[in-house]
């Protein structure tokens, strides 16, 4: 990725947080649940959001080698009061530290990375999906419209269409392997957009490539939807409505694939 790509991705981290920010004005964070993340008030929602970017900030400005411990992601105590403004203030500020460490290191410096990439472009663009798909968290909770631009939306579901691919995105060896079998295959297929993907499930790994435009036949589930809604598919989060994706032939195939190459990407 060039510093052009690694300055879109910051840019939008800062947008979707500033778009967050908005969602949850006036919201009182302690009493409002998240539906999508069970457990969570909005208050740990948004805490984890920032905890994330920090988190991810930290790894690039040590260039650390490793993963770094989650207690900041992860570790989200209910509290019986948070202050809404400063909530916001921690999350924009979180935001654009990250975005002056990325652009600061640059697309190609060494670095960590949770899955193949090894450099900061890794992260900026992690970073802005992972902010827009919790801004849709946010949404369902607070009754807020959610809206994703195309080009944010096909970059969201390409990396996480990347990301299934990978053996370790699976919780095992063996999860993966049950998905497979001669002849099996997904079509994912934008309804808005002129972007779709094949996931071949009939060798002895899953295989994913891009297949925009491409008239596909054959295949053993195919799902249709606008770009935000196939998105938020993936994501097991809930459909924005009357924008929902629609899932054919073998359902219950595509289900199991779902749930198990996005295990890792699940909160």
């Amino acid at each position: 990725m060039t510093m052009r790509g690694l300055e879109h991705h910051c840019v939008e981290i800062i947008a979707q947080t500033d778009l967050l920010r908005e969602q949850v004005k006036g919201v009182d964070p302690v009493t409002t649940p998240v539906p999508s993340c069970p457990g969570w008030n909005l208050g740990q929602l948004l805490r984890h959001v920032g905890g994330t970017h920090r988190w991810a900030e930290t790894v690039v400005r040590t260039r650390t080698t490793g993963p770094l411990p989650h207690t900041q992601v992860d570790d989200l105590p209910f509290l019986a009061q948070e202050d809404p403004d400063e909530l916001g203030s921690w999350l924009a500020e979180g935001a654009v530290r990250l975005a002056g460490t990325l652009r600061a290191a640059g697309p190609r410096a060494r670095v960590w990375t949770v899955a193949p990439g090894g450099t900061p472009a890794f992260w900026a663009r992690r970073m802005a999906h992972e902010t827009a798909v919790h801004r849709a968290d946010a949404a369902s909770a607070t009754g807020a419209e959610y809206t994703l631009a195309v080009d944010a939306a096909t970059d969201a579901v390409d990396e996480w269409m990347g990301f299934s691919a990978l053996p370790q995105a699976f919780e095992s060896q063996k999860k993966m392997r049950e998905l497979l079998g001669p002849g099996r295959g997904l079509s994912v297929r934008a309804t808005d957009a002129a972007a779709g993907w094949l996931v071949d499930l009939g060798g002895d790994a899953v295989v994913c490539r891009r297949a925009d435009g491409e008239e596909v036949t054959g295949a053993t589930a195919t799902v249709r939807g606008p770009l935000t809604a196939l998105l938020l598919l993936l994501y097991r989060r809930p459909p924005v409505p009357g924008a929902e994706a629609v899932v054919s032939g073998d359902v219950r195939l595509f289900d199991s694939w779902v749930e198990r190459a996005g295990f890792w990407l699940r909160r």
